[in-house]
């Protein structure tokens, strides 16, 4: 996908960014809007952008917003002292899903990867998403772990 532009977020692409999450019902359900939420989201951004081992990005086609996630990578003792990509919340607009555009931007996170020297890449998906692990499947990932949360608030 040759026109897709992905970059990092501005503060101004927040209101998409949150758009996104609000209008996908797994996200929608899990994480409900509360008073405080963009104080606490722009907070989150303005560390996300300071730290060079984070970066929350925007794929944009023609100059508009199409998706976003966000690319962690994290170092590590296990494996030989080897680092790790992690992507995450990743999400594509839901007027433009099924267009290669959120296969375009996995691809580009994993060379990303590549590119820092990352040993592996790895990302969550909520079990409920069949459509997205089969997704994830088809670029090459394996569902090798299972996951653990513990909610603190």
């Amino acid at each position: 996908m040759q026109d897709l532009i992905i970059r990092d977020a501005l503060e101004g692409d927040l209101p998409f960014i949150v758009g996104l999450i609000t209008s996908d019902p797994v996200a929608a359900a899990r994480d409900a809007e509360a008073p405080g939420d963009a104080a606490a989201q722009l907070e989150a951004w303005r560390a996300i952008a300071a730290d060079p081992n984070h970066r929350l990005l925007v794929a944009e086609q023609a100059g508009e917003p199409v998706g976003s996630f966000q690319l962690s990578f994290i170092p590590g003792v296990a494996r030989g002292g080897a680092w790790r990509g992690q992507i995450e919340a990743v999400r594509v607009a839901p007027g433009r899903q099924g267009q290669g555009i959120g296969r375009a931007m996995m691809r580009w996170a994993i060379e990303q990867c590549r590119h820092r020297g990352c040993a592996l890449v790895q990302l969550t998906s909520d079990r409920s998403r069949a459509d997205a692990h089969r997704f994830y499947e088809r670029l090459g990932f394996a569902a090798t772990h299972s996951g653990f949360k513990l909610k603190l608030g």
